[in-house]
């Protein structure tokens, strides 16, 4: 499977609450990545909630932006990355 990495600018920012509300929101969007064969790794969040930059797995780039599609969210762009693990050299 190809890792991506999809970067996503909310005007209004980003808030997913810390209670079963957000639990079922992150729930939702990882079944709805599920019918994609997309998989929902990880993310990170800009300070201002503005930009978020998550790691996903997928066959291909129009798969991660379907799924974006069917969960509502945005696509600013979409990377193939690979791991870089600065200890590999030691």
């Amino acid at each position: 499977m190809t890792r991506y990495l999809v970067e996503r600018n909310f005007a209004e920012g980003l808030e997913i609450p810390t209670d079963d509300r957000g639990a079922k929101a992150c729930l939702n969007v990882v079944d709805g990545n599920a019918q994609h064969g997309v998989t929902w790794v990880h993310s990170y969040v800009s300070p201002d909630h503005s930009t978020t930059y998550c790691v996903y797995d997928g066959p291909n780039p129009e798969a991660i932006r379907q799924a974006a599609e069917t969960n509502g969210l945005p696509v600013t762009k979409i990377t193939e990355v690979r791991v870089l693990d600065p200890y590999f050299y030691h």
